[in-house]
Formats: structure tokens, sequence, C-alpha cells
């Protein structure tokens, strides 16, 4: 395999936010950046994120029911997916994000600490993009 050089960005994305994670191809450690609100101002947003963060690749997570089935969630992301490749003009690859969110709520919990739902999305960005560099190891 070529040596990758760069950031993948992870993305974990809602109607209402979207949230963020971010690994070099070298160090491979997936960590929390950000949450977005979803409004027009975020392909701009993560093109100007993408340029300062020299990325490379982004991850989307892809929601699909218990059973693996697509819902309309995944078609939103889907379109959401074609948009920002049209965008950004970088590979997009899809990771499947089933339990993510409630993964990062438990683990939120745990810390008992005070937080907020864009840490949700963060975290849960963080668990796709983990489960992405698991998976190309």
């Amino acid at each position: 395999m070529a040596t990758r050089s760069g950031s993948i960005l992870a993305v974990d994305f809602g109607e209402a936010r979207v949230g963020l994670a971010l690994a070099s191809y070298e160090a491979r450690f997936a960590q929390p950046i950000s949450t977005l609100q979803n409004d027009s101002s975020l392909l701009q947003h993560l093109h100007e994120l993408c340029e300062q963060e020299k990325v490379a690749h982004v991850v989307i997570g892809l929601p699909r029911d218990i059973n693996g089935r697509d819902t309309p969630q995944t078609a939103l992301t889907r379109d959401f997916g074609a948009k920002l490749a049209a965008d950004l003009k970088l590979p997009i690859s899809w990771q499947d994000e089933a339990v993510t969110s409630a993964q990062a709520i438990v683990e939120l919990k745990s810390r008992a600490k005070p937080y907020a739902k864009e840490d949700i999305d963060a975290l849960a960005a963080t668990y796709i993009l983990e489960d992405y560099l698991h998976g190309t190891i």
C-alpha cells in the first residue's frame, strides 16, 4: 500500500448537527474536533477545515436500521455525501455507524461530567473514524 499523508476527516451527519473527528494517516489516532450546525454554511465550513487540516480523505458514517437496511436518514446522508464529494473533490468512504451515538453517550456518562449534544456527535464521529481505521490496517 502506498504511503499516504495528510488527514482523514470523519463525519457523523445529522439533520441538526454534524460531528467531526480527525486522524492523520501517520498516527492513525482519531480524536473529536468539533460539531457544526447543519445549515447553509456547512459545506463552506467543511471546505475550510479540509484545507486547514490538509484532509486527503473523508469518511462518512452511514446510518442503517438494526437489520442493516437503509432508512430515510440513510438517503439524506448519501445525498449529503454526494454534495460533499463534489464540493471537496476528495475521496469519500462510507463506514457503518451502528451504535456509535449510544456508545458515545455511555462513555460521556461514565466521565461523570456535564456534556452537550454536540459532544455526543463529535465523539460518535471519533468512533466512526476508529472503526474505519481498524478496518483499513
